[in-house]
């Protein structure tokens, strides 16, 4: 662990992020991975987790501003392989979290 006034290394990254994730944004994200669960990946759209969110007390304009859905690091170091896709230029689709178990989690 890097001590106070020294760079953070890449692989504290995760930890920090985790500790700096408010447990709203952490209870939402479960939820949804086991409810959308199918043995092998669970993919969840964006708008849905900002929706329940709100639902919990938080403001959008937060959420986005403080980037709480960086989530993956997060996730990724519990064990999921985390991708993220939003629309690009040109397209029109939901952005999306799929969660899919890492082959060398449990």
């Amino acid at each position: 662990m890097s001590k106070k006034g020294e760079p953070i290394k890449p692989s504290e990254v995760a930890e920090k992020k985790g500790k700096n994730i408010p447990k709203e944004v952490s209870d939402v994200f479960n939820e949804l991975i086991v409810k959308e669960y199918n043995g092998s990946s669970a993919t969840i759209r964006q708008d849905e987790v900002v929706k329940l969110l709100v639902k919990k007390g938080l403001k959008e304009s937060e959420i986005l501003k403080n980037r709480l859905l960086d989530v993956e690091d997060v996730y990724r170091k519990a064990g999921w392989k985390v991708e993220y896709d939003k629309p690009g230029f040109n397209e029109d689709y939901d952005a999306t979290f799929k969660f899919t178990k890492n082959s060398n989690s449990r």
